[in-house]
């Protein structure tokens, strides 16, 4: 059973890995692996715009995490990292196979990550939220 109590702990390595999950998220339009098919300069510039935000959204977040826990933070995360799974398909450049893959693959990335927080941190008390990272 002590196994099981690892994964009931909040640990501050989470956060740090939804740290670099944002940052990969705001380099992922520049990837080298992209697809050679050419979008109009307007549509490029609205699709980085939507995953800069992102990024910088989830790594704020999970910055903030590190810093003061609190239930709504994990909660952000998860909603953010569902708008990145269906931006192609909203922006549309589902077409665009490997940009849809990664901001696929890197959103469900943040929704485990952040659901596994919010089930660890469900029960805690304010109290015990507050010692998070001492």
């Amino acid at each position: 059973m002590s196994h099981f109590s690892f994964f009931k702990t909040h640990r501050t390595w989470e956060d740090w890995l939804g740290m670099a999950l944002g940052v990969l998220i705001v380099l992922s339009p520049w990837f080298p692996t992209q697809a050679a098919h050419e979008m109009v300069d307007a549509e490029r510039s609205f699709i980085v715009l939507n995953t800069f935000t992102v990024g910088l959204l989830v790594f704020g977040l999970a910055q903030l995490e590190y810093v003061a826990l609190q239930r709504w933070e994990e909660v952000a995360e998860i909603l953010l990292g569902l708008w990145l799974i269906v931006s192609p398909y909203i922006f549309g450049y589902a077409d665009e196979g490997t940009l849809r893959l990664w901001h696929t693959s890197l959103g469900c990335l943040v929704v485990i990550l952040a659901s596994f927080q919010l089930w660890q941190d469900w029960d805690l008390s304010e109290q015990e939220l507050a010692k998070h990272g001492q």
